[in-house]
């Protein structure tokens, strides 16, 4: 990399007064704004925390899509999360990107939270080691991460005025600990605050926790542009004396900071977008989603799967398609992706075993895209996307199979991969203007015969047609609803019947947003279309059809859970129950063949009504491109993997502690030993584990520590550290941590200070939160106190 020639005093020396205010808010949704008379470039950021999309939504160029943060999380493997860092740092380098929007730290105090499968933990410790991995191989390539969101971001709902109502304890222990944590160990250039209110005051304008608890500077970068904070209304704001030249040099002297890193970087500005997919990233990609898989139960010893094996069912909603990853600023089209159904059934093939799918049941929010059965007029994949300035003349509902031939040429068109488009970029601006008219044209090819359900929602007013006929009206005062982050309208579904396989209908979709535009957004858009459609499928015959298959195996796959319509920015789940009629079909497959192994999909938790009936259950969160062959490692016994405040306080026990979770093999704890505590809080913590199985494995060590006679209530325990160790049958580790004052610590909100008391504490050694294995206690002379973070 090369070394930044940037003088940051010099370079604002050069700088106007407007010049620098330009400087403090974004070009668009992606750039910075540039200033050449001084010779300062435009830096280019992209989304996001499991892939980096670029600076498109629509029609991005692709990329690697690795394991949501919860699976990550969920591996305990904190050099895999700095594995994974440089491998998006790759990534972002090949996409001209100088910073990445990611990691997420937010503590997610609810299982509905719609953004919960960003971030890597509820424990703070976990979330913030994890993070800080992360960043440090990031930023190994010079590519700055971006830490989010600052702070009590927890919930989608209301996302840009709710308030995060915290105590300064709980802030200070919980919410604000991750962060401490990763900026501690992983300097992280950038950070992005939060949308919400906290304590009633907006963060992006708290100046207590921006300034005086984050660090000495307040929000210096309004994204995206064009400006609505900053522009004319920080001018109006000098000359009315809210804030001083001084202040506005201070923001700007950070974003030079920001663009030192950039140079440094030796990544071009405003360079090309390209795409990295080497066997080297493939086996990356295999093995972190392999390890984001957790074995909650396996009762029976039915995994691994071996040779004797010979009839296979694979069943289920999320088997076919591939469910990558949660939905909003996660979601990227990715280089390539293999299914559960296609890692398994290649899988399968090795030990001359037999594969049959069967659906089951459905469990989409939305219907299922289009894009397998969309092509063009010379039968390549996709739709031609074309843009007017302004609507027909003609009635754009019109049925006429003359409509098109009424149009003038359009100002500008595009060819396009999917039927869901998100059109707030990758538009030729210079001919294409704000208020539009769009038409969406395809060939829709059917691949199953009979009746169909064909939906859409869009941001805008708009039809569907086929083959000329009027099939969703979303132009007669549509009603508002989630999609394309609240923008969109409600989806709206028809009948089409009899549809023949294989016969070629046109598709049509046409849309005025004209009306979306002057009602006003949040985001500069042009628009969006989402277009889906599946064959009718009859609940009870599809249970039928899967019990049967069942039967016929040896053993049955089921693999089920979320998708990304039901865990996406800008919602939050109703609920925690699984979808459509799927607790239904695992309880009608677990009765039918007892060998069955459950594989559940989601990025945050879901009711498992069935799960004392279920001997063998995977947990399996959003895997990325290589999720199938990532389960199907597991599956077969070719992969590694392992596997409460609240939760212990309220005497509740979910279904799976927090870091539960199994190995092919097992494994013992033995001598617990603890050194003094020093006046200051440092101590030592060493025991030995030893696999007493016959398979090679890891096993994820955690420790906790308890304060049981602290002055304020206090958890009844708390992860302070882990290790992951690897070993062979019969061999044997010792296992040495070293912790420090924030392990004993706790926060006092009426002296607002940290304090470590005097006393015995109580060490934990085990593999998860409840499955203790060695005890010991450690003694603090005196008690001590100290300020910050």
């Amino acid at each position: 990399m090369a070394t930044s020639t940037l003088d940051i005093d010099a370079t604002l020396a050069k700088l106007s007064l407007p010049q620098k205010i330009k400087l403090l808010t974004g070009l668009g949704w992606w750039h910075t704004e540039p200033v050449p008379q001084a010779g300062i470039p435009s830096m280019r950021f992209s989304d996001g925390p499991n892939g980096v999309r670029g600076t498109r939504f629509f029609n991005g160029v692709p990329a690697s899509c690795f394991p949501a943060s919860t699976g990550l999380g969920s591996s305990f493997d904190v050099d895999l999360a700095r594995q994974v860092g440089e491998a998006l740092g790759d990534e972002a380098r090949a996409k001209s990107t100088h910073v990445l929007l990611a990691p997420t730290v937010n503590t997610q105090r609810s299982p509905l939270g719609g953004r919960g499968f960003e971030s890597f933990s509820e424990d703070p410790h976990l979330n913030g080691t994890i993070a800080a991995a992360y960043i440090n191989g990031l930023q190994s390539r010079g590519v700055s991460a971006t830490i989010k969101h600052f702070v009590a971001n927890d919930q989608e709902f209301e996302r840009f005025s709710m308030s995060s109502e915290v105590s300064e304890r709980a802030l200070r222990e919980i919410y604000l600990k991750p962060f401490q944590i990763a900026i501690k160990n992983g300097d992280p250039w950038a950070v992005m605050s939060g949308y919400n209110r906290v304590n009633g005051l907006h963060a992006s304008e708290n100046k207590r926790l921006l300034d005086d608890i984050l660090r000495k500077a307040g929000l210096d970068l309004e994204m995206p542009g064009p400006s609505v904070m900053r522009g004319r209304a920080l001018e109006r704001a000098l000359v009315g004396k809210k804030v001083s030249v001084r202040d506005i040099d201070e923001r700007v002297k950070k974003v030079l900071g920001l663009l030192q890193h950039a140079q440094a970087s030796g990544i071009p500005f405003d360079g090309p977008e390209g795409t990295i997919d080497t066997p080297e990233l493939r086996k990356l990609l295999r093995t972190a989603a392999a390890d984001a898989i957790v074995l909650l139960k396996n009762d029976h010893d039915l995994l691994p799967l071996t040779d004797k094996v010979k009839k296979i069912a694979v069943i289920g909603p999320n088997a076919k398609p591939a469910m990558t990853s949660g939905g909003g600023s996660a979601r990227l089209l990715g280089t390539y992706s293999v299914s559960p159904l296609e890692g398994i059934t290649e899988a399968a093939k090795e030990i001359g075993a037999e594969v049959r799918y069967a659906l089951g049941a459905t469990s989409h929010k939305y219907l299922p895209l289009l894009d397998p059965y969309i092509f063009q007029a010379d039968g390549r994949p996709g739709a031609l996307v074309e843009f007017w300035n302004q609507a027909p003349s003609s009635d754009y509902t019109s049925t006429s199979p003359n409509f098109g031939s009424l149009l003038p040429p359009a100002e500008w068109s595009t060819p396009t991969l999917g039927s869901n488009c998100f059109l707030m970029d990758g538009i030729d601006t210079t001919k294409v203007k704000l208020g539009c008219f769009i038409r969406y044209a395809a060939k829709f090819i059917p691949d199953e015969s009979g009746d169909w359900e064909v939906g859409m929602n869009i941001a805008g007013r708009g039809n569907l047609f086929i083959n000329q006929k009027l099939v969703v009206d979303l132009s007669t005062a549509p009603e508002q609803g989630q999609a394309f982050f609240g923008l969109g309208t409600v989806d709206v579904r028809a009948i089409v019947k009899d549809l023949k396989a294989g016969q070629e209908y046109d598709l049509e979709i046409r849309v005025s947003s004209a009306e979306f535009v002057a009602r006003g957004s949040p985001f500069i858009c042009w628009g969006g279309i989402r277009a889906g459609g599946i064959k009718i499928v009859d609940g009870d015959i599809a249970i039928q059809q899967a019990v049967q298959t069942a039967k016929d195996a040896d053993v049955a796959i089921l693999v089920i859970g979320l998708n990304h319509d039901w865990e996406t920015e800008g919602n939050d789940r109703a609920d925690m129950s699984l979808p459509g009629l799927t607790n239904q079909l695992v309880a009608e497959v677990l009765k039918a063949n007892p060998n069955t192994v459950i594989v559940n999909q989601s990025g945050t938790p879901v009711e498992m009504p069935w799960v004392n009936e279920a001997p063998t259950l995977l947990q399996a969160f959003y895997g990325g491109n290589e999720l199938g062959n990532g389960l199907a490692d597991v599956l077969f016994g070719k992969g590694i993997f392992v596997g409460y405040r609240g939760y212990e306080i309220k005497k509740l026990a979910p279904l799976f502690a927090f870091g539960h979770g199994l190995s092919y093999s097992q494994f013992e704890y033995a001598d617990l030993v603890t050194s003094e505590v020093s006046p200051t809080g440092d101590f030592t913590v060493s025991f030995k584990v030893t696999n007493v199985g016959q398979v090679e494995g890891r096993e994820v060590a955690q420790l906790y520590i308890s304060d049981p006679q602290s002055t304020l209530p206090r958890a009844v325990k708390e992860l302070k550290q882990f290790v992951k160790v690897h070993l062979k049958p019969g061999e044997s580790k010792v296992v040495k941590v070293a912790l420090d004052r924030e392990a004993l610590g706790y926060y006092d909100d009426q002296d607002m200070n940290w304090v470590a008391e005097s006393g015995l504490f109580i060490v934990q050694v085990g593999t998860s939160s409840v499955d203790i294995r060695l005890k010991g206690e450690v003694e603090l002379k005196d008690t001590f106190s100290w300020t910050g973070l």
